[in-house]
């Protein structure tokens, strides 16, 4: 499983994300809320 891994390491550091997915991920961050009640976890999506 290690050799897996170093083998692919070198190219995994030369990713950069598009505009668009760190978009996508800041209004999913911002529409997301998570609601704590008892010992229960609510997620809910605001759109």
């Amino acid at each position: 499983m290690a050799k897996l891994y170093s083998r692919y390491s070198s190219e995994m550091k030369n990713l950069k994300p598009r505009k668009e997915t760190i978009e996508f991920l800041l209004n999913y961050s911002k529409a997301l809320s998570v609601i704590n009640y008892k010992k229960m976890k609510f997620e809910m999506l605001l759109n």
